[in-house]
């Protein structure tokens, strides 16, 4: 792993796509976005045009998100909302001890509970495939998935951990740290660095991720754009 490749973390769908994730790609305009069943990001490239890009995309869903610099849209499509998110990122991996059962979701149906879980607790940010382009893993309470946590964007140095939620009844036990651990520690098995991005109003979580190690690299915008 190298950090000598942080410039990429400035447009980081756009590298994912040219890297680790390029079976996922869809290219319009010199803009990469993910086929929207596995996630619904796109990144603009260097010489990347995003007014007509936004437009073809959104024939095939009818929302999703532009990372990095703010896009323009076409005449098909309009921004529905600008969130700044806290880019951090995981230098070393932080001192923990496993005590809770941890399961990785595999089966049709825990990824069906995965789906509904981060849908209840995070909705939008889940599709159907997601769960295919990392490895997802839960804690559950009887029958019931309570937390979860994964992988999303993945570069040639970098993997995001994304859906880290517990159901609210759940909080405050520890389970989110747990889950952090468990993925950060495959991520740096891997021989990669953990990033992940929260949105910058979320003061609690960002308070959790700097417990444990995370820093803040740099904000970064997710532009909502929806069909019209």
């Amino acid at each position: 792993m190298s950090q000598d490749e942080d410039y990429k973390l400035d447009n980081p769908i756009w590298f994912a796509l040219e890297e680790t994730h390029k079976q996922y790609a869809i290219e319009f305009d010199g803009c990469k976005f993910y086929k929207p069943q596995f996630c619904a990001f796109g990144g603009k490239g260097p010489t990347g045009v995003t007014s007509p890009a936004s437009d073809k995309y959104s024939k095939l869903t009818s929302y999703f998100y532009m990372v990095g610099e703010p896009p323009t849209t076409g005449v098909q499509t309009q921004i529905k909302k600008q969130l700044t998110a806290n880019q951090m990122l995981l230098s070393s991996p932080f001192d923990l001890q496993l005590t809770e059962s941890i399961v990785s979701l595999d089966s049709d149906k825990q990824i069906k509970e995965l789906y509904d879980l981060v849908n209840f607790v995070q909705p939008g940010f889940i599709r159907e495939k997601t769960v295919q382009i990392g490895s997802y893993f839960g804690i559950y309470s009887g029958e019931k998935l309570i937390a979860a946590s994964g992988e999303r964007i993945k570069m040639n140095s970098f993997t995001e951990v994304s859906a880290v939620v517990t159901l609210p009844d759940f909080r405050k036990r520890g389970y989110a740290q747990q889950l952090l651990k468990k993925t950060t520690d495959k991520i740096f098995s891997e021989n990669k660095i953990p990033i992940l991005h929260v949105d910058e109003n979320n003061v609690h979580a960002i308070k959790l991720y700097e417990k444990l190690g995370f820093v803040t690299r740099r904000k970064i915008g997710f532009c909502l754009v929806e069909a019209v």
